[in-house]
């Protein structure tokens, strides 16, 4: 009998069976090193050769130990028509999710969706996060429901159809479909037909985070609920009031608008004023930032909108005075200024707010210029009430079936024992949702639904704007769409695709093909703005009174957003824009209250961030939190963010951090009253991704304002001067390097600073475009993140040389006073892109031994793993810290239990990109694989390469148009023309390294 192979995965394992004939015909040349010296020390033999021995001796070993395993290859019987192997097909679909739309083109590899980018989404709104660029690892979940279920046994979908339709027909009570948000028309037409076929049907729209106030606000204030579209890229001057507006405020198009209306170049920018408890994304990038406490909020917006009133000499509404009643008149006059090219937003969740909000833009002329009423958001809908009244209904048993789609209320409202016992007194629920959650586990019928990426239909989320959905890959598991079986209940044999076939061609455009082409039509709109009613002056009687309680905040993270995708390990792994703490949600709270409560962070002798933990009380609810100190905090605010404390759901998610869902009380997150914390004794660990948070005096983020600029296009990008013999030169001007030959192209890249806000979702582009591995908390605490592309936020100090020189101050106190952030009114914030930097003097290349780190021609450093022997020298002389080494394998490894541990996770890799293996360096590469094979496109073409035509996933993914990649030998290329503008520098250019990668100065538009 043929003895079976057998296979070794470590050196650990036994060897007995494994041959030992000789792997290598020759000797290693051992004696020529050793010579006959006594000591290595005594040999001439250099080190660079020990190593090179040293490495080829391990692996020789290696290789001697073990026999490569065999991998098997299924052909294709019949090949599909569309698919060349090695080359990507592109498909034009759509995404919703957490009430964020996006337009997308899905790139595949063999039929397996593993990259998404922006299809043209319009200047009003859609538009790619990080959560959507993530949202393509999640197809490849291994907690997707394999098919469907009955008491969490599993049934056929024939029983399954059987039953269901059965307890349909004997329902005499309410039949309650939950769901959220709806942007489908054809799916709206047909709960319709469903509603008509059963008569006692009724449909409870239910958005995990609503925004019912500003709907409720408008239907006051126009007589319709509907949401404005805002265009940020016409406004002037901005003022929000807790709207993070750059993040997680209505659309994610807001960004894009901002950061048009923000380049010096043009001669002018617009001037932004955040008001705010917590420091977000959109503070963090406002010219000028006030923190106040949220209970205030409404104090500040009636005096804004008092003192408009008296300037435009109007009745005045009788507001009271704030702690920035000055400030408040220099916005107002700024605003008069820009009447027509203004915006005031708040983040709310009062209604009576939101009222007044709009009175304000009414008075400022703004509807029909910067606020369209015309052109309608369809992204929220929800009322909060009627989510209210089902469970009312549900607890009098007025409700035979319940059915949940794309809801999880057993995690998302708030009180959940109410729910639970409503719950448990309808006789049929039935849940439609991709994984098991905290809902369908309760469920007697659980429908498992397809993936967006597998999955038909269309959308509607702006007026005149139709996009559609295609798969891009066939189902991966025993799933169906909700549509579909919507229609199999109703007895009918045709599918949605037929249905939806039918739908567009009769109601949107009889040229379907091409609207699958290219993915969305738009169709012009009639500018029939809304007229306003009259505005009810009781209504600032009824707003909220200032506190001096201490209140709680609760917000949403760029990262996990509302917990939808909370078993997604890149997005868990995503630090956050802020605080840069991964694997976490926490308790934040202003250094000063800290400092009164004697909470602290600290770190330990890894480096390492611990702190306190806290009783959080809120309403008799108690959450057991961490504290993380977070400068720019307003004093007497706490914040907590929503998404985390998932009890059903994948192994990446499962019971990481605190349900923030659990103190959203009365759908308001804000709560002014009833808060309090009480320290306990017990330590918890962070996961930071950057511990140290000023740039100590050095210029890594230059700076200037608006005002400055137009005066010196050079201003804030001072030359760096080294003192020499020749007298002040240029560090360029002394360099012992000679230059690199330049071949046909020379590869640069640059960001502007003024356009990244600071969002993320570059870093999650790179992940999934170069297989970068999630490595899980206990690695990250180590300072052993894999991430290619890092975010640097850097906190402004009080603390300056030129302070320290005034008040006599020594070196050493003054750079222990940088490392402290400045106080909340004076703190500003810079994000900063960092990648490796492709230097062209790069000190990576001078130290590694085996010539592992290279420069190429065309300007990168190239990394060649299989000569990577480990020695990590060029990690510790990379000035700027982007190299990353592989500890363990993070493949094939229970350790790293993530989605490269397992078949299906795999499939999202990209084959273009080798997997890295232990003890092997790796770094950021400009997607060389996109570089070679649009160089091969171009050679086959007899052509020569575009502008634009290369595109690093970073640059696709950034949809404010921070990031440019080009070739600097062509002199009309757009990355040639941002190199020659005078606020172009190098990073730590005193090094003179040489960057392929520059930046260009963060301006402000302050008022001075």
């Amino acid at each position: 009998m043929k003895e079976e192979k057998k296979y070794f995965n470590s050196l650990g394992h036994s060897t007995k069976n494994v041959s030992t004939h000789n792997e290598f015909d020759e000797k290693l040349p051992l004696e020529a090193m050793w010579e006959n010296a006594d000591t290595l020390s005594a040999s001439s033999t250099s080190r660079r050769d020990f190593l090179k021995f040293l490495g080829f001796g391990t692996v020789a070993a290696t290789l001697a130990s073990c026999e490569a395993p065999v991998v098997k290859s299924i052909p294709y019987l019949n090949k599909p028509e569309e698919i060349v192997p090695g080359n990507p097909l592109y498909y034009a679909s759509s995404y919703f999710a957490e009430n964020t739309f996006a337009s997308l083109l899905v790139k595949t590899r063999e039929g397996r969706p593993i990259l998404l980018s922006s299809n043209n989404n319009p200047s009003f709104g859609g538009g790619i996060n990080a959560r959507c660029q993530a949202s393509v690892l999640s197809l490849y979940d291994s907690n997707r429901l394999k098919g469907p279920l009955k008491d969490n046994k599993d049934i056929s979908w024939a029983s399954l159809d059987q039953e269901i339709i059965q307890k349909l027909n004997e329902a005499k009570k309410k039949i309650a479909i939950v769901t959220s948000t709806i942007i489908s028309p054809s799916t709206k037409e047909l709960i319709k037909q469903f509603k008509q076929y059963y008569k006692n049907v009724s449909v409870v729209t239910y958005d995990a985070l609503s925004k019912d106030a500003i709907l409720s606000a408008n239907q006051e204030t126009f007589g319709k609920r509907f949401i404005s579209t805002y265009r940020f890229d016409k406004s002037e001057c901005i003022v929000s009031f807790g709207a993070d507006f750059l993040s997680e405020w209505l659309d994610p198009a807001h960004a894009r608008q901002y950061t048009q209306n923000r380049k010096p170049e043009n001669g002018k920018m617009s001037r932004h004023y955040q008001f705010e408890s917590l420091l977000s994304v959109t503070g963090a990038n406002a010219d000028k930032r006030v923190p106040i406490k949220a209970s205030h909020q409404a104090s500040y917006v009636t005096r804004l909108y008092d003192t408009l009133l008296k300037i435009l000499n109007k009745k005045g509404i009788g507001s009271a005075k704030t702690q920035h009643d000055s400030l408040i008149n220099k916005i107002a006059n700024d605003l008069i200024v820009n009447k027509g090219k203004s915006l005031v937003v708040s983040g709310s969740d009062d209604t009576n707010i939101q009222i007044i909000i709009n009175h304000i833009n009414i008075l400022l002329g703004n509807y029909g210029t910067t606020i369209l009423t015309s052109r309608k958001s369809k992204l929220f809908s929800s009322k909060d009430s009627d989510i209210i009244n089902l469970v009312d209904d549900m607890n009098k048993d007025k409700v035979d079936v319940v059915m949940f789609w794309d809801t999880n209320p057993m995690y998302t409202f708030p009180d959940k024992n109410k729910f639970m016992s409503a719950l448990k007194r309808v006789s049929s629920k039935v849940s439609f949702s991709e994984s098991m959650n905290e809902t369908a586990i309760l469920c007697d019928y659980i429908c498992p639904t397809t993936n967006y990426l597998e999955s038909w239909g269309d959308m509607n989320p702006y007026t005149g704007f139709y996009s559609l959905q295609q798969p891009t890959i066939s189902p991966l598991f025993n799933s169906r769409q909700v549509q579909n079986s919507l229609l199999k209940w109703m007895g009918e044999s045709k599918s949605y695709l037929t249905y939806l076939k039918s739908f567009v061609k009769n109601n949107i455009s009889s040229n379907w093909n091409q609207i699958l082409h290219d993915g969305y039509i738009e169709k012009d709109i009639a500018d029939n703005e809304l007229s306003a009613m009259s505005f009810d002056t009781s209504i600032t009687k009824k707003i909220s009174r200032p506190s001096n309680n201490l209140e709680l905040e609760l917000y949403v993270k760029g990262s996990l957003g509302h917990g939808v995708y909370s078993n997604n390990p890149w997005l868990q792994e995503l630090p956050d824009v802020i605080s840069k703490v991964t694997w976490d949600n926490y308790l934040t709270i202003s250094p000063s209250h800290a400092k009164e409560l004697n909470i602290k962070n600290w770190h330990v002798s890894n480096g390492a961030l611990d702190g306190n933990m806290v009783n959080l009380k809120v309403n008799n609810k108690t959450l057991k939190c961490p504290v993380y100190i977070q400068p720019g905090q307003a004093h007497g605010t706490l914040g907590l963010s929503f998404g985390y404390g998932r009890t059903e759901t994948g192994k990446a998610g499962k019971n990481i951090g605190v349900n923030a869902f659990s103190v959203y009380s009365n759908f308001n997150k804000t709560s002014t009253s009833d808060v309090s914390i009480e320290i306990i004794d017990e330590t918890h660990e962070f996961a930071c991704t950057q511990n140290s948070h000023t740039m100590m005096g050095r210029n890594i983020v230059k700076e200037t304002n608006l005002s400055e600029y137009l005066k010196d296009k050079t201003s804030g990008n001072k030359q760096f001067l080294l003192h020499s013999h020749k007298g002040h030169v240029k560090p360029s001007d002394l360099s012992l390097w000679k230059d690199h030959e330049r071949d046909v192209h020379f590869w640069n890249m640059s960001i502007d600073l003024n356009s990244c806000t600071g969002c993320g979702a570059c870093v999650i582009a790179c992940h999934a475009e170069n297989n970068v591995p999630v490595v899980g908390k206990e690695e990250v605490r180590k300072n052993r993140d894999m991430h290619w592309l890092r975010i640097d936020r850097y906190y402004s100090s009080d603390m300056t040389k030129q302070k320290a020189k005034e008040d006599g101050i020594g070196s050493v106190e003054m750079y222990k006073k940088m490392e402290e952030p400045a106080s909340a009114e004076n703190l500003e914030v810079v994000f900063q892109p960092v990648m490796c930097q492709h230097c062209n003097n790069a000190p990576c290349e001078t130290v590694c031994p085996v010539a592992a780190t290279t420069h190429s021609r065309e300007g990168l450093n190239h990394m060649t793993y299989n000569r990577c022997i480990g020695t990590r020298y060029c990690m510790n002389n990379c000035p700027y810290k982007v190299r990353r080494f592989n500890w363990f394998n993070y493949a094939n490894n229970d350790q790293f239990d993530f989605n490269m541990n397992d078949d299906l996770g795999k499939m999202v890799l990209n084959p273009d990109v080798t997997v890295r293996s232990r003890g092997v360096m790796e770094k950021c590469s400009m997607c060389i694989q996109n570089i070679q094979k649009t160089k091969l496109d171009a050679k086959k073409e007899r052509r020569k390469i575009k502008d634009g035509e290369i595109k690093c996933a970073c640059e696709k993914a950034c949809d404010t148009g921070a990031i440019v990649f080009g070739d600097a030998l062509d002199k009309n290329s757009r990355v040639s023309k941002e190199k020659k503008n005078e606020r172009s520098y190098y990073l730590i250019e005193e090094l003179n390294t040489k960057p392929s990668v520059f930046y260009k100065t963060k301006v402000r538009n302050k008022k001075i």
